[in-house]
């Protein structure tokens, strides 16, 4: 079984995908953030690196998926590949920051792999707004995440709202995070679980 978890910088992603995996017993696979080679670059200059970051993330993202459908194990893995070309990419194409020959390289290499890969058995996307990922940026404080504008995660809200509410590619779960502290409360933790609970057992009915 393949859960992947959605959502926008600082919705809660890589915090609930561990909670979850030691709660169901899956495997976790996260995100190559901090040994990314090129993401404080690109916060620094992003016309100049965004075509190279994009490209990273979708090759790492493409192994990923192939290990989980070879593997045999249920996995939890924190963000999708088609974020990467419907939410990054594309807002990087359109503010100016992936020039029209590199997004359409980009989105033909998208193309081309996603031919061979499957969709998540369930998407969980946890939708959270400005003020609720602004928080929780400047909590982790990360330095390469300094430099991120509001207008930026506006943008990425803006492109993750458009691509869930096309979404049909298999079963989603909508998650509003705003008032939830599920790292802390275990109440919220509960309700996340239940509404869960109920979408996997869709999945084997």
């Amino acid at each position: 079984m393949h859960i992947a978890v959605a959502g926008n910088i600082g919705s809660g992603k890589t915090t609930l995908t561990k909670k979850l995996a030691k709660h169901y017993h899956w495997t976790p696979q996260f995100e190559s953030v901090d040994d990314n080679p090129y993401l404080s670059d690109f916060y620094a200059d992003m016309s100049q690196w965004s075509f190279h970051l994009q490209v990273y993330f979708l090759s790492k993202r493409y192994e990923q998926i192939l290990d989980i459908r070879e593997g045999g194990k249920s996995i939890i893995q924190d963000r999708t590949i088609y974020e990467d070309a419907y939410i990054f990419a594309r807002s990087l194409h359109e503010g100016g920051n992936l020039n029209e020959r590199d997004y359409a390289n980009y989105m033909d290499l998208f193309q081309a792999m996603t031919r061979y890969i499957q969709a998540p058995d369930l998407l969980i996307y946890l939708k959270a707004d400005i003020p609720k990922l602004v928080d929780q940026i400047t909590k982790r404080g990360r330095d390469y995440e300094n430099s991120i504008r509001i207008d930026y995660l506006q943008s990425l809200n803006n492109y993750y709202n458009s691509w869930i509410d096309n979404y049909d590619a298999g079963r989603l779960l909508v998650i509003d995070v705003n008032e939830m502290d599920y790292e802390n409360r275990v109440e919220d933790f509960a309700q996340v679980v239940d509404k869960i609970d109920v979408e996997l057992n869709g999945l084997f009915s």
